[in-house]
Parts: C-alpha cells; structure tokens; sequence
C-alpha cells in the first residue's frame, strides 16, 4: 500500500494555488488535503488537518510564507517547502532561520517540485543550487537594528505615528531612522524602503 504525503497548499494567487494543486493530486502518493490564500488561513488550516508537509507561497498578504512556516514549525513541527519568485539571498537565510526545509522557485516544474516534496518528506532539505550559490556572494545589510525594526512597521503600511507609539519613539526620531534607512538603499520613501528590505529577506 502506498503511503500518502498529505500537504497543506497556500498561495494567494488563486489559479496557480489550483492549477498546483491539481497537478500534485496527479501523483499517487501525494494528496493536498487542504487549501489557503493567506498565510493565517495557512497556519490555521496546518492546525486543522495536521499534515506531513506544507508548501507555502512566499509573498501572501498579512502573514507571509516565512512567518507562516516559522508558527507551523514551532507548534507543529509540520516541514515547510517555500516556492517564490522573490529567490533574493536575505529571504533564503530568513527562511532558514525559520525552520523551512524546502526553498524553491515558481519557475519549478511540478514532477520536480513533487519529487523534492518527498524528499523532504524523508528527512532531507532542499536549496535551489542557484539560490544557494548567490547566497554565498550576497551584500550585507547596510541598515541599523532599529532602521530594521522601523522598516518592519512601514511594511504594515503603519504611519510614521503608529510607528512611534509602537516603539516609544519621538515621531522626528522614527522619520530621521527611516530617512538614513532610505538614504542607504537609494529610494525615496519608506515604503519602498521597507519593500527592498524585505524583498532582501533583511525583515
């Protein structure tokens, strides 16, 4: 008898969530058990079904696919496989640090993508060799601990006040870290800030 994987699937953009879906419940020892659009949604349904894997989109709104997997691992020891199209270094490592055994890209065919799910599975984890060998040569983050912290706020969306009260930070203080943060990365507002450092997988 051949033993089933069950996964968990989350991924924000409807048709790929489905059309992934439906081409891993073609292998005979693979079954997607349930589905999610976000990352919440993700963590909540891993806590309904219990799975043997998920495999979570990277970017969903709300909690993201790294947050997700981080929640999943510590509660459930559930394994995680990323797929992204944002295959940037900074995200690799936050994702490893999060306990995601699987990082792959959305360019993956999904025979390949079912065979690194079992894999996985077993025991073992995987990197894309492409990402992992840009990883090795990745710049490091030029920003502050608390040019980090702020920019994780802006990522939110928060305004410069919600940031402060947040912090029990001076408003003036939180737009002079956002504005050194923004100087170093060469944009010219905090939400495009905060987008670059996470997209570097630096928040």
């Amino acid at each position: 008898m051949i033993e089933l994987i069950r996964i968990v699937l989350a991924d924000d953009e409807d048709l790929i969530r489905g059309a992934l879906a439906t081409l891993l419940d073609l292998e005979e020892d693979i079954e997607v058990v349930g589905q999610a659009g976000d990352g919440a949604k993700a963590v909540a349904l891993v806590r309904g079904t219990r799975p043997d894997l998920a495999v979570f989109d990277l970017e969903m709104p709300g909690t993201d696919g790294i947050e997700a997997a981080s929640l999943v691992h510590t509660e459930f020891a559930v394994p995680v496989v990323i797929v992204t199209r944002h295959a940037r270094p900074g995200v690799l490592k936050r994702a490893l640090a999060a306990g995601v055994r699987g990082f792959v890209p959305k360019t993956t065919a999904a025979s390949r993508l079912a065979e690194i799910l079992r894999d996985v599975h077993s025991g073992r984890r995987y990197v894309d060799p492409e990402i992992a060998a840009s990883a090795l040569t990745a710049t490091a983050c030029p920003l502050t601990e608390r040019e980090l912290e702020l920019l994780r706020h802006a990522h939110t969306g928060a305004t410069v006040g919600a940031i402060a009260d947040r912090v029990h930070l001076a408003p003036g203080t939180v737009r002079n870290y956002l504005s050194s943060a923004m100087t170093k990365l060469g944009v010219s507002t905090r939400y495009e800030a905060a987008r670059r450092a996470w997209e570097e997988g630096w928040i």
